[in-house]
């Protein structure tokens, strides 16, 4: 009994410390790739620091950053705790973000903020569900390859807001493709008036809550997880493996859906193009260094908003270019990863050591 609980606290402490080390790490080796004669390791690394969390602004837009990849992150754990890989979050994020402009410039909606801003939050949302619910069907019913379909759908998606942007939605007033500014009423207010942070923080916690109730409290949620085990073990149990991989995207595509309505109403007041730095394909990599675990999420999608925000201090104060936090996304992934497989082998190696002995 005791080994047993001995083995349960080791793979909890491992599924908490890989993640943390394999970050620790990216971030050390993707600094490492940047370091010159005249700006050594620590001066990069100080200087990350500082841009993340060094003042209170600072950490408040490193929040501000995780936001829509927390949403994104959970819409790609959600999907794929039911055996299917939602890489369409992108495509599905612009365009919640569009239906709920269409919802937050009009000013019939404005005779409450908290009717105004639920009723365009809804409309991203259902956006984000229809969108998602096309690839869910393709895979469900005639078994198309999601990944497939989802990629190409984010093509037409982002064409789709790129054409209302540039005509039947652009400000008139505006050069650059962008709608009206959004009814004060619609706004997602700042939880400190002095700091970036918003409402939509709160928001996004809420939705991991859900989301971890779901899968891990409800009936529902364990036929998604039955089914991204073993499709067929749980369609001979009675479960509807279509009807489940259907709603798992339906539910993805919301949860997106949530970070391009947010996303608009809480940080532009506005849809303006690429106004999404690529949130949707960031989200498989906070997706999968949070083990695909909901409360994983909280942390993984700040770790990658507050690298986003300290890039861009690096970028002004060493000319590094942004893209330079990818090195340490990609790097953060590979070891939590290799740990991972590593991890594996050593239980392995240890079963058959205590069978032999």
């Amino acid at each position: 009994m005791s080994s047993k609980k001995t083995s349960r606290d080791f793979s909890r402490y491992t599924a908490v410390l890989t993640p943390v080390l394999g970050a620790l790490l990216g971030v050390l080796i993707g600094s490492l790739v940047v370091v010159t004669r005249e700006r050594s390791l620590f001066l990069v690394l100080g200087q990350m620091f500082h841009g993340a969390f060094g003042t209170w602004s600072n950490f408040s837009s490193s929040m501000v950053y995780a936001v829509p990849l927390g949403f994104t992150g959970l819409a790609v754990a959600f999907s794929y705790s039911a055996g299917v890989f939602n890489i369409g979050a992108e495509g599905q994020l612009q365009l919640a973000a569009l239906s709920a402009a269409v919802v937050a410039v009009n000013p019939a909606f404005g005779f409450s903020p908290l009717v105004h801003v639920t009723l365009a939050i809804l409309a991203g949302s259902a956006a984000g569900a229809l969108w998602a619910s096309v690839p869910g069907l393709l895979k469900a019913y005639k078994g198309f390859n999601e990944i497939v379909v989802t990629m190409l759908m984010n093509y037409i998606a982002i064409l789709l807001v790129s054409y209302f942007l540039q005509g039947p939605m652009k400000n008139p007033s505006s050069y650059y493709p962008q709608t009206v500014r959004f009814q004060q009423t619609a706004w997602i207010q700042r939880i400190v008036p002095s700091l970036n942070l918003h409402w939509g923080a709160v928001i996004f916690l809420a939705a991991v809550a859900v989301v971890w109730f779901v899968l891990h409290k409800s009936v529902f949620g364990f036929q998604i997880r039955s089914v991204g085990f073993n499709p067929e073990g749980a369609r001979y149990a009675g479960t509807n493996v279509k009807g489940i991989m259907l709603a798992s995207m339906v539910v993805s595509g919301a949860l997106a859906g949530l970070a391009g309505s947010v996303e608009a109403m809480g940080v532009y007041r506005r849809v303006m193009e690429g106004f999404s730095p690529g949130y949707g394909y960031d989200a498989i990599a906070v997706a999968l260094l949070a083990g695909l675990n909901p409360i994983g999420i909280i942390f993984s999608s700040f770790f990658f908003g507050a690298l986003r925000n300290a890039a861009g201090n690096l970028q002004v104060d060493f000319g590094i270019p942004i893209s330079f936090i990818y090195i340490i996304q990609s790097s953060a992934i590979v070891f939590v990863i290799s740990a991972q497989g590593f991890l594996n082998r050593f239980k392995m190696f240890m079963r058959r050591f205590k069978h032999a002995a």
